[in-house]
């Protein structure tokens, strides 16, 4: 099952459903009832990353990551998943973060820089944002590690991209995790660009082959086609849970907008390109699929909008309603413990912040 390049596909670019021979059998139970309401998870991740930048144009946000294009891959490993598995996330996975029922509105906070990091990991099992490349790799197999001593039955689940595959800490992540079988997948995003530069650029080989190389059993997969996304993510956990050890997933996928809302793809990007990838759009897949089954009409349709457009405005509300921090709250859940450094530099930052009383400042 993972011994070769050839990307496992299960739904073709024109929506038909097609057998395979390794992965089919990991989404039978997944029938039209299931696909409508994937697609409504596409639909609704789709909004939510549209409206976030828009608040970002706005200036509500400082930042934002789009997943534009990238949705099956987010929603479709995510809603393969089991409670007891733990998610160690990028900056790019807020379509993950939905289907882990986060309040969409804890998303927002971290970008607008009202919190340290935006909801308790451990109430959905799912870490927040990391900004260091490919740190979140070490820590998903040491909490792998961790997972397999105490006898768990769960597995943990790390997300990255491309780009990060160039930084040391996914190498010294996959040496540990051959080197101590641990129940970790790793789930490459490979949408094509590492900021300005193209994947070829990186790596004479692919990013699966990458982790061959450590002795971490490699698949990939058709990032925009959202069962075979299932069937692969189920594959590996599999592996993770029977004591089988880590497996790299490299989903095949696009990123169609920028990289962050301060990058503007079109001095690197040819338009070409983007048009050639906007013909395996994810939605336009399923939707197609659907529509073939004769699962599909306006009702439904403008029923899944609805609930996208009301996400979409509690997304907002709940952004421009946010209560902005005390400044001194900076301080707050550093550590678990007080800490005399922190003790310091709080009373050092509130001389300073007394130091503008009585002035205009």
């Amino acid at each position: 099952m993972f011994d070769n390049d050839d990307v496992v596909q299960l739904v073709t670019e024109a929506g038909a459903r097609v057998d395979h021979p390794d992965y089919s059998r990991y989404v039978d139970d997944v029938d039209i009832p299931a696909v409508r309401a994937l697609y409504e998870d596409l639909v609704v991740v789709r909004r939510i990353d549209a409206e976030a930048t828009a608040l970002q144009r706005q200036g509500e946000l400082g930042l934002w990551a789009p997943l534009l294009g990238q949705e099956a891959a987010q929603v479709g490993s995510a809603r393969a998943l089991g409670p007891d598995d733990f998610v160690f996330a990028s900056y790019r996975e807020h379509g993950v973060a939905y289907c882990r029922d986060v309040d969409p509105t804890h998303m927002l906070r971290f970008w607008r820089g009202s919190t340290h990091s935006g909801w308790n990991p451990f109430e959905y099992n799912m870490t927040t944002p990391a900004i260091i490349v490919g740190a979140q790799a070490l820590h998903a197999t040491g909490y792998a590690m961790g997972m397999q001593f105490d006898g768990s039955d769960g597995a943990a689940i790390t997300y990255f991209g491309d780009g990060a595959t160039s930084q040391g800490d996914i190498s010294e992540a996959f040496g540990f995790a051959a080197s101590f079988n641990a129940p970790v997948v790793f789930f490459c995003q490979n949408n094509q660009w590492a900021i300005s530069e193209p994947v070829s650029l990186q790596s004479r080989v692919s990013i699966a082959a990458r982790g061959r190389g450590f002795g971490v059993p490699s698949v990939r997969v058709d990032g925009n086609d959202v069962l075979a996304v299932i069937a692969v993510t189920r594959a590996a956990l599999e592996r993770a849970r029977e004591g089988s050890g880590p497996t790299l997933i490299e989903a095949v996928t696009y990123r169609m907008g920028p990289h962050t809302t301060s990058d503007d793809p079109s001095r690197y990007r040819p338009a070409a390109l983007d048009e050639e990838w906007k013909r395996k759009d994810p939605l336009d897949r399923i939707r197609a699929l659907l529509d073939s089954a004769g699962a599909i009409d306006d009702d439904y349709l403008a029923a899944v909008q609805q609930r996208a457009d009301d996400t979409a405005a509690a997304l907002r509300r709940g952004c421009l309603e946010t209560v902005e921090p005390e400044p001194m709250s900076l301080f707050d859940n550093v550590y678990a413990e007080p800490h005399p450094l922190v003790d310091e530099e709080r009373r050092q930052f509130a001389a300073y912040l007394d130091s503008f009383e009585g002035t205009d400042a």
